[in-house]
């Protein structure tokens, strides 16, 4: 996982906020797409890929406060 130490903070809230956030109106694409997923009617592929491309960012950035989180305890 040290592929995840070399990917900076900025750089990841930066991808959060500019790719996983956008379009900002009316609401959040990811916001939309997990509403999709919970409703059960996130079925077409475009909107499977749509919500993995939103969501990527995300999850790098809680992956690496975990990962930043646990090595400081060590």
């Amino acid at each position: 996982m040290t592929w995840l130490d070399d990917i900076s903070f900025p750089m990841l809230v930066l991808a959060c906020v500019m790719l996983g956030l956008a379009p900002f109106f009316p609401e959040p694409h990811v916001w939309e797409k997990l509403k999709m997923l919970f409703a059960g009617e996130l079925v077409r592929p475009i909107d499977i890929i749509d919500l993995v491309m939103h969501g990527t960012p995300w999850v790098l950035l809680i992956l690496k406060l975990i990962r930043t989180a646990v090595v400081k305890m060590i």
